[in-house]
Parts: structure tokens; sequence; C-alpha cells
């Protein structure tokens, strides 16, 4: 749906054509940079604001489950499944405790997503936050859902060190790309975990 303007234009379209295209913004006295939870410091400068690309080039999966690669794995791919869920992790170890996606078996995004598994997924993000809380040490879980590389609705959780505060907020996912990463034999102990808490309450784990 489009929403659009009393004068009858679209609301992307009219506050896209008020940006400094091919120019450099200026950081913020107050923007991200100067918060005590961003990870970098030094010398920064925000990139060159690039020009729209229209239209948007597809999602891995725009086309439809044949060519989604979520779809195409098979249960075993993941650390747990059930009927209408599954719950996978990253392959390589990631710089946080344990991050896992949450993804309907099906293929859909959030807007259509059918009434059923949107009763569900309340719930299924509910039992995926209180796994990753039961590895223990973790303050806080965040859950976030871009959706700008696949067409297949996934839903990152994200576990945050208890303590580490500097972590906090929506620079996470940034701290995550820097900070040292567990080994694969620590990652996989971890997800093993996850699984069974999952499959505690039904469903099977498969790692």
């Amino acid at each position: 749906m489009t929403i659009t303007n009393s004068a009858g234009g679209s609301a992307g379209a009219d506050y896209v054509a008020g940006l400094p295209i091919g120019e450099r913004p200026p950081f913020p006295v107050d923007g991200a940079p100067s918060w005590d939870i961003f990870p970098y410091e030094g010398d920064l400068e925000v990139r060159v604001l690039q020009a729209p690309e229209l239209p948007e080039p597809p999602r891995e999966g725009e086309d439809g489950a044949e060519s989604c690669a979520q779809c195409a794995r098979p249960d075993p791919d993941f650390l747990w499944t059930d009927e209408h869920w599954r719950l996978s992790t990253m392959e390589e170890p990631a710089g946080l405790p344990a991050v896992v996606l949450l993804q309907p078996r099906a293929h859909h995004d959030l807007l259509d997503l059918p009434p059923e598994r949107s009763a569900e997924l309340g719930p299924m993000l509910q039992r995926v936050e209180a796994a990753l809380l039961a590895l223990g040490g973790i303050g806080r879980v965040h859950v976030n859902r871009w959706g700008d590389g696949a067409a297949h609705l996934h839903l990152w959780l994200i576990a945050r060190p208890e303590g580490m505060t500097q972590l906090r907020g929506s620079t996470l996912p940034l701290w995550m790309d820097v900070l040292p990463k567990p080994s694969a034999e620590a990652w996989a102990a971890t997800a093993s975990r996850i699984a069974a808490a999952m499959a505690a309450d039904g469903g099977t784990a498969h790692v």
C-alpha cells in the first residue's frame, strides 16, 4: 500500500525528493557516533548518499518458494523445527553468546503471514527468548527484522551478555561483527542447548 500526501503524491517519493543525493550528510551532534554504545571512534564520515535504485533489485526468494534457498533447506540444517516453524543459527560463530533466526516453514513474508501463523508468532518469540535466557549470563535478547535480503520472513534473536551495558540498544549487531568469537565447539554446544530447550515444549531438536 502506498500512502499519499494531501497533494496526492507518495510520502516515500516526496521524502526522497528532498534528500541531498550525491552529497555527504553531516553527522548530527547528538547522532549515533556520539552515543556511549557506538562501537567505533575516531575520524568518521557519512557515506555519499546514492540515488534511489528503482525498481529495487529482487530479494532472494522474491519469485516464490521455488527460488527460495530457505525453503529448500532440509530440517536437519536447523537447530529445531515443528510443523510450522524452524529455528536456525549462523554457520560460523558470531561475536556474541548466541544468535538465532526464527522463520515460518512455509514461504511467507510478514505482510502475507497467514492469521494462524501470525497468532503463533508472539508465543514463538517468547519461547525462543526463554531458550536463550536459559543459557545463563544473558542480560537481554534483542529481536530484529530487516527483510531487505530475503523474501522469506526471518527474525533475528540476538543475545546480549549480562552486564555488558556498552552493547545495549540498536548497535548490538555492529558489536557482533567486532567482538571475539566463541570457539566452534562452544558455538555448537550452545546451539544444542537452545535446541533442547525448544524441544522441551514440542517440536524436534536436530543438533
